[in-house]
């Protein structure tokens, strides 16, 4: 092995099945190398994408040293300062553009689709990688309020060498390719986090929409018989197989066109589901973590906490009527019905005619009030 002339200090091997993460530095023995290539034991930061250090067999890393005596050159960075991130914010429907674009949809399974990402906080992967075997909605447990969905396992496209390099590592079932030429292929595979292995309750509206897709996916196993490949799948394509992520984006591109409504991704769904719920919940952001799965509340607060600024507006205005109107006092809080309720804005008025105006319809009302109440 070759050296600069002086021994390496010795680290400890990482552990057997250690998950590197994109940004982590680690300290790495870049020997042997050759000519002008970076040897020795140094830091390095892992530039690779978090699905490719999942499943590559290759770890791609960029050296890192405290020595700035060689001439500048392009591909040198020194004392970079790293440009600020600022998130983008992602569209949304509102409440009242969501069912209309059901109301408008032709296609079940883009509907069935929507409606699950938009009460279940889901993934498109989780989505599509649903099994029957993970949904209870029999009559007992849609009449007691129990529905739910068991979320232990997500549909990916991965490559198809580095899967077989990693020996199907978290790999539940592998789906055959299409053709002997693609060098990807579908697979379930466990969620990447703990926290996303959750049970969500269902609304009873979507637990019976469910109910009713599945006996209409049962006819048409009846009807193919053996030509239909059955890997219990809930949104299967019409002979069995995994849908395509990409057909469900292309089918909710097609219904936002042919019915002018405003351009948002698939995943804004997911916004849509935590947004309103921790709007209905008043901001319980522990209940809302336990439907979407995020491994931890902080990246809930951390992108949702806008939802919560009704409540501190209307804090703020508390704070100036019971100190600042009474000059330092300490007044005694007012009964429940006495008490002072802030004027509406033009906003909360907007909001309350559009969310009359669904309670209105129904089979709306229902949802709403279901989704309410399994928070």
């Amino acid at each position: 092995m070759a050296t600069r002339g002086k021994k390496e200090k010795e680290y400890p091997p990482m552990p057997a099945n250690w998950m590197y993460k994109r940004g982590d530095v680690y300290m790495m023995d870049l020997n042997p190398y050759s000519g002008s290539e970076q040897g020795g034991v140094r830091p390095a930061i892992v530039v690779q994408n978090d699905d490719g250090n999942f499943y590559s067999n290759v770890l791609l890393v960029v050296p890192l040293t405290t020595q700035i005596k060689k001439r500048n050159m392009p591909t040198h960075f020194i004392y970079a300062t790293l440009p600020k991130y600022t998130a983008k914010k992602r569209d949304i429907w509102t409440a009242e553009t969501l069912f209309h674009a059901l109301e408008v949809c032709d296609d079940p399974r883009l509907r069935l689709c929507i409606n699950l990402s938009f009460s279940c906080s889901l993934r498109l992967g989780e989505l599509l990688g649903l099994t029957w075997d993970c949904v209870d909605i029999s009559p007992e447990s849609i009449e007691a309020g129990r529905a739910s969905i068991y979320i232990n396992k997500e549909l990916q496209r991965v490559d198809i060498a580095s899967l077989n390099a990693l020996e199907n590592k978290n790999v539940i079932t592998r789906f055959p390719s299409l053709s002997s030429r693609c060098t990807t292929v579908q697979v379930l595979k466990s969620p990447k986090t703990d926290s996303s292995i959750r049970t969500i309750f269902l609304p009873k509206t979507v637990a019976e929409m469910l109910v009713h897709y599945k006996a209409e996916q049962d006819m048409t196993k009846d009807a193919l018989g053996a030509e239909y490949a059955d890997y219990n799948l809930v949104v299967a394509g019409p002979l069995g197989m995994p849908t395509e992520q990409s057909t469900i984006n292309g089918a909710l591109k097609q219904l936002i066109e042919e019915n002018d409504l405003p351009k948002v991704v698939f995943h804004s769904f997911r916004h849509s589901s935590i947004t309103y719920k921790l709007k209905l919940n008043g901001g319980d952001i522990k209940a809302v973590q336990g439907d979407s799965g995020h491994a931890q509340a902080s990246m809930v607060t951390e992108q949702y906490a806008h939802i919560l600024d009704d409540d501190r507006r209307l804090n703020a205005q508390r704070f100036d009527d019971f100190f600042y109107q009474h000059h330092g006092a300490e007044p005694e809080a007012l009964p429940r019905a006495e008490q002072s309720t802030p004027k509406a804005s033009p906003v909360d008025t907007d909001a309350a005619a559009a969310l009359a105006k669904l309670l209105a319809d129904p089979s709306m009302a229902t949802l709403i009030k279901n989704l309410a109440k399994n928070l």
